[in-house]
């Protein structure tokens, strides 16, 4: 074989090498993205949980809580708002302006919430009502399966966007834009805790 065919072979080698890397480093970051976005959609279906069992809570109370009323309701515009932020956080779950409005109105919908369980305290009936009981255990579950669904969201969000930043992947991110995702991050201290209600 002539030197010119070796140099060929040579050239064809490196050529299809850096194809194959291309390929694969495309391929794992569109993986990754795929998957934080599955890890919001856990979220989302546990954040509409929780959105449906306000209504409840909210109902239970109402009988009981009858001089309440503006606490209740902060707690039904607060459901709203956090529930309108969700849904633009799940149509575009790396974008960081709509994860930032998506954190900041659950804080607003824990704080009114976390108000509404300290204001039941005052009602004795209230403490010892069965449905009342019986959506505050749904309410804890929730939260938890809430918090895990965030932890697992926030772990495919760090190895998509540590995969962005990698050599050769960073090169192919910033070819094909793929663009960083955003942590859910809790925006106040209180908002990390959840509600304790003591019945």
């Amino acid at each position: 074989m002539s030197a010119t065919g070796v140099i060929f072979l040579v050239l064809i080698g490196i050529i299809v090498a850096l194809w194959l890397t291309v390929m694969k480093s495309y391929n794992r970051l569109v993986t990754l993205r795929r998957r934080y976005q599955n890890a919001y959609a856990q979220i989302d279906v546990q954040l509409q949980r929780r959105y449906d069992l306000i209504p409840n809570l909210v109902n239970s109370s109402k009988c009981y809580m009858a001089h309440e009323k503006e606490t209740l309701a902060a707690v039904m515009a607060a459901r709203s708002q956090a529930q309108s932020a969700a849904q633009g956080a799940a149509a575009n779950p790396g974008d960081s302006q709509a994860m930032q409005q998506a954190a900041s109105a659950e804080a607003g919908l824990n704080g009114v919430l976390g108000r509404l369980l300290m204001v039941s305290e005052a009602y004795p009936e209230l403490k010892a009502d069965r449905s009342m009981n019986a959506v505050m255990e749904e309410l804890r579950s929730t939260e938890n399966k809430v918090s895990f669904a965030r932890q697992a969201f926030n772990d495919a969000v760090t190895l998509y966007n540590t995969q962005r930043e990698v050599f050769p992947s960073n090169l192919i991110a910033t070819s094909f834009n793929f663009l960083g995702a955003e942590l859910w991050r809790e925006l106040r201290a209180e908002a990390r805790e959840v509600p304790q209600v003591s019945f």
